[in-house]
């Protein structure tokens, strides 16, 4: 009988993960092999993996609980298994985990007859944290686990749609017979029959997808659970009420049944401690809270209460601190509670080691498993028999059938390389031949690798499992063997990367100095942060979509008081953008991924652009354009049928005032014009910083020429709209006007200026139009509308400076026909401002013959007008709630730009509108407040002259917003002790906030925007009079 190779086929772990197993990497310490094993008497370890296969590990029995755990993590080629951990069943039947510190002797009474399971300990809040896609597999096969054995509960939807993108990830895109199959032979879900159909339909929904971004999606709808990531320890509390305890990254958990009843932030607790059978959460002194100084919780025995207590301590330290608590030095006489400690990396030191390892990510492709029908109706694969090779290369004799563990590969820790057996399917060993594949790839781009032709089996059949590769290799690299590897997909194609948003933080709302790694991202080229600009407000523009496809024809376009006509175009306009920049996001946040190479198939390509990928969609949208076209009609739709109807007109009214609604919805409807000017903007950023030698230079060339294109063609368009679109805006917030949106009117300046009269100066909203001047008081009114007072024609019109004349700085008097009102600016630029535009507007009404200025309903006098008592009020929203004018829940219309303008004493023009449509932007910033320690990190869109705040760019609508008008955007002084990179300022009198961005261009881009807001322009734009309405 033949001897075995000395240096076997790598094993069914390393086959399976695509990575030799020479490269293992320790999750504890930074060294290439596992740590050296103490002196002592050998035990074999089974160890149970994620896929529920079993590995057998030979360590000595002096070994600490770490030698082990480095080893089973070094046999997969696990670099993040710091989320990970070994538990098993101790003498009292409790599941514990593996304590790295101890010797394995003292925590295993019977290590050959103990199971240890490998899984998932700590859960992030977000998968996106995850940088190896090694690792967001395995976390799928652990929640594939979790709701296989009701662990993670939800509804039935929730349900269908995790296991849809699980088959998908298993057998492929939807055929309708072999999906029902599939499901009829393995169950995924308890009570998985009544759910087949529904199952059914989602998975037809995820065709193209791959098994990587099924993967990706599954996490995605399973981090959202409330029961994610949960592990229930039975409790009660001091009325004998069945309770159970939980731990998350957030803090301590209760739960009445499988129902959320309280939170323990970390924040919150001041001290984690247990006595007997008690479990004491001490909590830091709050007066506005109603809990007691300490809560206390009875469960069934000390060895429980110690279980949770360690477990809390691990998950505090692992999402809390920046690094390893170091342990305490040992008493000499006494000792006193528990010497337990976390042990290992915190996820912070985890993160930066990922980034700034020397270290490529070991490249592997997830691959459908297609699992057999008749195999079993358990979804997790079934044991696969070993293949031993012969020295002569043919797979030797199948072994009659034992236990699976008696055919586990033997792993030891002396020596690594002999862990390497090839693992056959059972239809390969059938076949009686193996799959050659090649293998390409080095760790390290200065390490010099001597390539072999590695053989290899294909893996099992019934597992999901990434690209093969085993074998040896010559050469030695700081000690270590290499080998170059490459993974094919079946198809020929080039590994498909997840679709995860890799520059997404769905954060943990506070954050501080810890967060910095996360702001540093691997690329620093400009090209790569003009890039991530497109990402960020494409998912912004995306969610605008949605307000108008989703959340607007829930609220309004199924009442019967919608005709038909107002459903039908704005379904058929709204529906093909939505579905295709949808597509578009798809795509781009895939290149990014790439870019940014969290993804590992940017080894195989240079992916560092986007200009293809903008080329190739802005083909795609030029069949758009007639709906690009269409904003106006339904613009004019819309305004028509609120006119015939005053339910719909209600019904519109009342869905401006949802949370979801953040901008009047007009702008909404004008989202698709101006997102054009933004693509626009973005290219020619791309085409200024490419050399024209640049690979990407001539992509973005040609897509910067037909986007130009369309844009031209809208732009005439695009201006006669916004102009309507203003009209309609304030024709909504001004009382006493009755026919304000009529052809050739158009809008120029709003804004606050103060009026003398017999009563000395009052204050008042003026509102010029190339035809009128209209000046208002704020209504005492729920509704906060404005109350015309009086009209001032500009036809024959004359204006002159006054302030000598009456001793009032910055006042200026208009001159009319009829009367004359003498107005006083609350500065001198605003006053230069008024004045320049006022001029102009003269000069166009005299050359034309504008619109009737006579658009009051009745000759009202500005002497009966009540004088507000509220001057001055503010309206900063934040996540704190300050108490102010604007943020006071109002039923009509009280937070729009014409109340920031009453309130701060200021101006707008609509060349200030035009240019902040071009000006918005989206991402990622932390704030901090004047007197607060900690940086906050949110979400931020600006639009509108205003930043909306969201905790992650997946929320449908603002926690709250802050209106710029008025504010001023500065640079810290050393004085601040802001000692953080690209922090910018904003104030406004007693009102500071600072914010953090990652990189020099974003904070360039901020400072760009913000600025454009804060500091209004001059000069009016007139259009011809016979473009200025669309009708």
């Amino acid at each position: 009988m033949a001897e075995p190779d000395p240096e076997p086929m790598a094993s069914g772990a390393g086959q399976r993960l695509g990575a030799p197993e020479t490269l293992g990497i320790s999750t504890l310490d930074p060294g290439h092999r596992p740590p050296a094993m103490p002196p002592g008497r050998h035990v074999t370890i089974r160890v149970r993996m994620l896929d529920d296969t079993e590995e057998l590990f030979d360590i000595s029995q002096k070994a600490s609980g770490k030698v082990l755990f480095d080893l089973v993590c070094s046999h997969m080629n696990l670099i993040e298994g710091d989320y990970f951990g070994l538990e098993f069943q101790n003498h009292q039947k409790m599941m514990v985990w593996l304590d790295h510190i101890k010797p394995i002797i003292k925590q295993l009474r019977r290590p050959k007859h103990t199971i240890l399971r490998f899984a998932v300990k700590f859960f992030p809040p977000d998968h996106t944290q995850l940088l190896e896609e090694l690792t967001r597999y395995l976390f799928a096969l652990q929640i594939k686990q979790d709701i296989s054995c009701g662990r993670l509960t939800c509804n039935d939807s929730s349900a269908a749609l995790m296991v849809s993108h699980i088959i998908q990830s298993e057998i492929g895109d939807f055929e309708e017979s072999q999906c029902r199959s599939h499901l009829l032979n393995n169950n995924y879900i308890p009570d998985q029959m009544p759910l087949i159909d529904k199952i059914m339909e989602f998975h037809s929904k995820n065709i193209g997808q791959t098994p990587a971004e099924s993967d990706y999606q599954l996490l995605e709808v399973a981090r959202r659970l409330e029961m994610y990531g949960i592990r229930l320890h039975p409790a009660k509390d001091r009325e004998g009420t069945r309770l159970s305890l939980a731990v998350a990254h957030t803090g301590v958990l209760v739960f009445q049944g499988h129902t959320k009843i309280n939170a323990f932030n970390w924040s919150k607790v001041r001290k984690l401690s247990f006595k007997r059978k008690r479990f004491l959460i001490k909590l830091r002194p709050d007066l506005n809270s109603s809990y007691q100084d300490t809560l206390e919780f009875l469960m069934a025995s000390r060895d429980c209460c110690k279980v949770f207590w360690k477990i809390c301590v691990e998950y505090h330290a692992f999402f809390r601190l920046f690094e390893e608590p170091k342990p305490k030095p040992k008493p000499v006489l006494f000792t006193r509670g528990s010497s337990f400690r976390f042990s290992g990396r915190t996820q912070k030191q985890v993160i930066d080691y990922v980034k700034e390892s020397e270290f490529k990510k070991i490249p592997f492709e997830r691959k459908h498993s297609r699992v057999q029908h008749n195999s079993r109706l358990s979804p997790l694969p079934s044991p696969r028999h070993h293949e031993v090779p012969t020295d002569s290369g043919a797979p030797g004799v199948d072994s009659p059938p034992r236990r699976h563990w008696k055919e586990s590969v033997l792993v030891s820790a002396e020596d690594p390389s002999f862990s390497r057996i090839t693992r056959a399917s059972p239809s390969h060993q059938r076949n009686g031949h193996d799959e050659r594949t090649r293998m390409e790839e080095t760790r390290g781009s200065t390490r010099q690798t001597h390539p072999e032709h590695l053989q290899s089996t294909g893996a099992g059949s019934n597992s999901p499992h990434l690209s093969a590769s085993s074998g040896h290799s010559h050469g030695m690299v700081n000690g270590q063997k290499s080998l170059e590897l490459c993974s094919h997909s079946p198809d020929g194609r080039q590994p498909s990367p997840l679709t995860s948003p890799l520059l997404n933080d769905a954060c943990s709302v506070r954050t501080d100095d810890e967060d910095e790694v996360r702001r540093k991202r691997f690329p620093t080229d400009r090209a790569y942060f003009i890039a991530k600009e497109l990402l960020t407000t494409e998912r912004t523009y995306v969610k605008d979509l949605e307000v108008v496809t989703v959340s607007f024809q829930n609220a309004v376009g199924q009442d019967e008081a919608t005709p038909d006509s107002l459903k039908n175009i704005v379904f058929s306009t709204f529906e093909p953008l939505h579905k295709f920049h949808t597509g578009f996001l798809r795509e781009v946040e895939q290149r990014l991924a790439l870019w940014e190479g969290r993804s590992n198939a940017h080894i195989k390509g240079d992916y560092q652009r986007i200009g293809d990928v903008m080329l190739k969609n802005f083909q795609g949208l030029k069949p758009l354009t007639a709906n690009l076209h269409k904003q106006s009609e339904v613009l004019l739709e819309l305004e028509k049928a609120c006119r015939s109807s005053r339910r719909l007109e209600g019904l519109c009214r009342d869905f401006e005032l949802q949370k979801v609604c953040y901008i009047p919805l007009n702008v909404f409807i004008l989202r698709p014009l101006h997102r054009l000017i933004h693509y626009k903007q973005i290219l020619e950023r791309l085409c200024k910083h490419y050399p024209a030698t640049h690979v990407d230079f001539r992509d973005c060339r040609a897509a910067l020429a037909d986007v130009s294109e369309v844009v031209e063609q809208l732009q005439g368009s695009l201006i006669k709209m916004e102009n309507f679109q203003k009209l309609l805006e304030l024709k909504k917030d001004l009382i006493g006007v009755d026919n304000l949106v009529v052809p050739g009117r158009e809008f120029i300046r709003l804004g606050c200026l103060s009026k003398l009269s017999g009563k000395g100066l009052q204050q008042r909203m003026f509102f010029l139009f190339n035809d009128v001047i209209l000046y208002t008081s704020r209504g005492m009114t729920a509704t906060n509308q404005f109350k015309v007072h009086g009209q001032l024609p500009l036809h024959g019109m004359t204006i002159r400076e006054s302030e000598d004349e009456w001793g009032v700085p910055h006042a200026f008097t208009l001159v009319g026909q009829q009367q004359s009102v003498v107005v006083a600016a609350s500065s001198l630029t605003e006053m230069e401002k008024w004045m320049e535009d006022i001029k102009v507007a003269i000069e166009t009404a005299k050359a034309s013959n504008g619109p009737s200025s006579d658009i009051l309903t009745s000759n009202l006098t500005d002497n009966k007008c009540p004088e507000d008592s509220t001057v001055e009020a503010e309206s900063e929203d934040d996540i704190t709630a300050s108490h102010t004018s604007l943020e006071r829940p109002a039923p009509h219309r009280g937070n729009t730009m014409v109340h920031v303008c009453w309130h701060r004493n200021t101006s707008v023009s609509m060349v200030d509108f035009s240019i902040a449509v071009e000006n918005q932007l989206s991402g990622n910033l932390l704030r901090k407040f004047k007197n607060s320690n900690g940086w906050q990190k949110l979400w931020v869109v600006f639009t509108n002259f205003s930043l909306f705040f969201y905790k992650s760019h997946q929320d449908d609508y603002p926690l709250a917003s802050l209106p710029l008008l008025g504010y001023s955007v500065t640079i810290p002084s050393e004085s601040e002790n802001i000692h953080k990179d690209y922090v910018f300022k904003l104030h406004f009198k007693s009102h500071v906030y600072y914010f953090r961005s990652e990189s020099e261009y974003t904070f360039e881009r901020w400072m760009e925007v913000i600025r454009s807001a804060t500091v209004p322009s001059g000069g009016a734009r007139v259009l011809n009079n016979k473009e200025s309405h669309p009708h």
